[in-house]
């Protein structure tokens, strides 16, 4: 259990935490000199962690750097003064960040009277009433002569053990707060695991500079170990990394979890005691171990009342590491308060209809601790399904998790994209009223490519899960394919019996030479058909089907396009891609036949140009 110490300057939180660990945690000069606590302090016994925060109110944004990653919070507050300024905005910061369970300890108690304690104490009952530390205990104590340390210190230890164990799903996050060199260790970084579990040996990347890492060794709470999980102080040896490269609220991640972000929508609460909060206030934001300028674009609202919560997109001045969940202070514009905080719902923010009730629907979706709350309003809300990869980053679900509740929402899954069954019922019968208003609009025609009803069904569905939803009704006989046509099982166009007999005289020219068959013109000469009559009735045998137009003037038959397809799907899955030449060698002829069919096929998307590649986006299937 990671215990933080919150407290105004002077009232003993340095002291208290050696009374109760034997550990100093003032290590700098400066700290020893002046007597006062400027930087996070570290102790640990074997069950407890501690991080003890500076007091002074010019230091908040250190206190703040270390607080974000506490589980339990002592408050400690000196009987002689009772609860201070920074007593009361520490406390604030303490359920800002959402921290639960914490004690009292009443300091300095060998510098006050009994009248004195008593008002202290009653002090401290009305100060926290009303707060999440409502209740808590109070332990009076004298660090300096070790009177009440062992009452607290076999409380703390108490609260450890029944304290829950932190989730150890999805992958490994951490805040650094303090980076260092260690001889025969290099590069060490510390900080508070807020997600996952880390072993030696593991590839880690730091973040927002995407730089790779591996383990050497680690460390947990101070003991040398060879793992480390969520809710520990781990110091982590790093190879591949100096010190001049890691700045205080970077992250140490899971590579999966790189995603710096600067703009992100979030619940912000104001604190009663401070002024309204206004759209587009300027802000000291406080998440992890890191401090950043930000701007807030309040959604739906002009202003957060004292006291009140609303939603909001916050835009920052530079990338950090966010995830929803994770929880922020805002201080003002001068770091001279603090006037909130929030949590962090989706890094995913959209761009446009931020404010719409559908949005806003979202954000409360959003806001439920229950994961699946927000994708079955996603799945209803978005016609071309919810991409599951940033789905489960957004919130660092790990895949068994992702499933179980893809499982449990009744969810149609194609890939990495999930579908509400009522989108996939809609999708469905839109896709057979294109299709049916496609062959009113163009009777003359034997169908639609597949490509083309993908985009008049919907232009944002991924082909692959229009591939899915095509294959249900061509199952079913409610979808007929003839050749790379797609139509209605009881639309037929017929060829005129005219053209049929001049396509049977013409065809076996463009079967004698499958790969590289002659040209308008050359069928024109071989058989004296005017050239414009040839080139009419390939257009007409094309809309039908059983030819295409691969070049201009340069018609293949339905046979060779389906051969050549197949040559396609081979060459990808061997070589990961088709190329010009390989294409050449296995149809033979000249490279500049293979790479008018290769553009061909990506016209037709069956194909995607990448560089000097053509990578299979369809199957050989559609082509008959």
């Amino acid at each position: 259990m990671i215990i933080g110490t919150a407290g105004h300057i002077d009232h003993g939180k340095t002291t208290l935490v050696k009374a109760l660990t034997g550990v100093d945690c003032d290590r700098l000069k400066e700290e020893k000199a002046r007597g006062i606590t400027l930087d996070l302090g570290y102790a640990y016994t074997p069950t407890l962690g501690f991080i003890d925060v500076p007091g002074h109110e010019k230091l908040i944004h250190n206190m703040l750097a270390g607080a974000t990653g506490i589980d339990f919070a002592l408050l400690v507050i000196a009987a002689d003064d009772g609860p201070m300024p920074q007593t009361r905005e520490h406390l604030e910061i303490i359920e800002l960040l959402g921290i639960q369970r914490g004690a009292v300890a009443l300091t300095k108690i060998d510098n006050a009277t009994v009248s004195r304690k008593n008002e202290a104490k009653t002090e401290i009952s009305e100060l926290l009433a009303g707060t999440a530390l409502t209740g808590a205990p109070i332990f009076p104590v004298a660090a300096t002569t070790g009177e009440g340390i062992a009452e607290l210190r076999t409380h703390l230890e108490a609260a450890a053990l029944a304290s829950p164990a932190a989730g150890q799903g999805g992958g490994f996050r951490l805040a650094i707060d303090r980076c260092f060199t260690l001889s025969g260790a290099g590069t060490v970084v510390t900080g508070t695991a807020f997600a996952g579990e880390v072993r030696v040996g593991d590839q880690l990347l730091l973040s927002p500079p995407n730089k790779p890492v591996r383990v050497r060794s680690l460390r947990v709470q101070d003991a040398a170990a060879e793992s480390g999980h969520a809710g520990q102080r781990i110091a982590l040896a790093l190879a591949g990394l100096e010190k001049a490269e890691v700045e205080r609220g970077m992250w140490l991640l899971a590579p999966a979890l790189h995603a710096p972000v600067s703009r992100f929508d979030a619940k912000i609460r104001v604190l009663s005691g401070q002024p309204p909060l206004k759209h587009g206030a300027v802000a000291h934001l406080h998440l992890g171990a890191e401090d950043v300028p930000a701007r807030i674009a309040l959604l739906g609202a002009d202003e957060i009342a004292p006291g009140g919560e609303h939603w909001a997109q916050i835009t920052l001045d530079r990338s950090i590491g966010a995830l929803a969940g994770d929880r922020f202070i805002l201080r003002d514009a001068s770091a001279r308060h603090t006037i909130g905080g929030g949590r962090v719902l989706d890094i995913f923010p959209p761009n446009r209809k931020k404010r719409s009730p559908e949005r806003l629907a979202m954000l409360a979706a959003l806001a439920d601790d229950n994961p699946a709350t927000a994708l079955q309003l996603a799945a209803e809300q978005q016609p071309a399904g919810v991409d599951l990869g940033a789905y489960a980053l957004n919130r660092n679900l790990d895949a068994a998790t992702l499933q179980s509740i893809v499982v449990g929402q009744n969810l149609k899954r194609v890939g990495n994209t999930v579908f509400s069954a009522e989108r996939w019922q809609a999708l469905e019968a839109r896709l057979l009223e294109a299709l049916a208003a496609e062959h009113q609009r163009a009777p003359d025609m034997p169908g639609v490519e597949r490509d083309r009803l993908r985009r008049l069904t919907l232009p944002t569905l991924a082909r692959p899960a229009f591939d899915a939803l095509l294959a249900g009704p061509l199952q079913a006989g409610q979808i007929a394919q003839t050749h790379a046509w797609l139509h209605l099982p009881d639309h037929r166009v017929q060829m005129a019996a005219s053209d049929r007999d001049l396509w049977q005289t013409l065809k076996p020219l463009l079967d004698a030479e499958p790969y590289n068959p002659p040209r308008v013109r050359d069928v024109a000469k071989a058989t004296g058909v005017g050239e414009e009559s040839v080139r009419s009735l390939f257009k007409r045998v094309a809309r039908l089907g059983e030819a295409y137009p691969v070049a201009h003037d340069h018609y293949f038959t339905a046979a060779a396009v389906a051969d050549l397809a197949r040559r396609v799907a081979t060459l990808s899955e061997r070589d990961g891609c088709a190329r010009a030449a390989t294409l050449r060698d296995e149809i033979g002829g000249g490279r500049k036949v293979a790479i008018h069919i290769l553009e061909f096929f990506d016209r037709i998307g069956y194909t995607r140009r990448v560089r000097d590649t053509h990578v299979s986006r369809g199957t050989p299937e559609q082509f008959g």
